[in-house]
């Protein structure tokens, strides 16, 4: 059984990011798999799940949101290996601190080596950054410059739009894939889910032919990549 768990949706879904939960859901259902996703709400305990889904909030939920996992068992079963997608402000919750309400830094989980400071203009509209060899699509809204440690991975280049920095979107560690991009990010990639499915169940996926596909084709295209 695949347990899934997207956390705090009503905290961190501004911009239907629990979506992801349903996409890896359903691809690794029409697969074979049994899955069970559940949402983590309010008061709720964090479950045991081999993939945790993070979404985007606004600055009050995103600093509650990080009180309650602080206070939960997810570090330690993200350090157990747990597989981790971060979405905005779920990627910086991870890091050591990020900035709310103006220029007030506030604690992250301190998971990667991560600062996110406030940017001096907001960032909104399509982001596209190159994973490999290929394109990850989706759009941002949020106002925050994330500074990556020595030790950690971009998970891709900027090719459009700003992500952390103007040049890199995102980290990678073993377990957790972080990034700006909503859409929800996991529904307009495939080829993401895809990888994600693949390292949590560590097995080598066949494709799965889907309109989803065809989607990802078309807004490539749009955004003349």
């Amino acid at each position: 059984m695949l347990r899934v768990a997207v956390l705090f949706p009503e905290l961190l879904g501004t911009y239907g990011d629990g979506g992801n939960g349903v996409v890896i859901a359903e691809r690794a259902r029409r697969r074979g798999y049994e899955v069970e996703l559940a949402h983590v709400g309010l008061g709720d305990d964090v479950p045991e799940a081999a993939l945790y889904l993070l979404g985007g909030g606004e600055d009050g939920p995103q600093r509650l949101a990080a009180d309650l996992l602080r206070d939960s068992s997810f570090a330690s079963r993200v350090g157990d290996g747990a597989h981790v997608v971060a979405v905005c402000a779920g990627l910086q919750i991870l890091g050591e601190s990020f900035c709310i309400e103006g220029d007030d830094q506030y604690a992250g989980l301190g998971l990667v080596d991560v600062v996110t400071r406030r940017g001096a203009v907001r960032s909104v509209g399509e982001l596209a950054a190159r994973v490999g060899e290929r394109m990850l699509v989706g759009f941002e809204n949020h106002g925050g410059r994330t500074s990556l440690g020595t030790d950690v991975a971009p998970f891709g280049k900027v090719a459009k739009g700003r992500g952390n920095d103007g040049a890199l979107d995102g980290y990678r560690t073993l377990t957790i894939w972080a990034t700006y991009a909503h859409g929800p990010v996991l529904a307009m990639n495939p080829w993401f889910a895809d990888q994600v499915l693949s390292s949590v169940l560590d097995v080598e996926l066949e494709p799965l032919a889907t309109a989803a596909d065809l989607l990802y084709a078309s807004r490539c295209a749009a955004l003349g990549f």
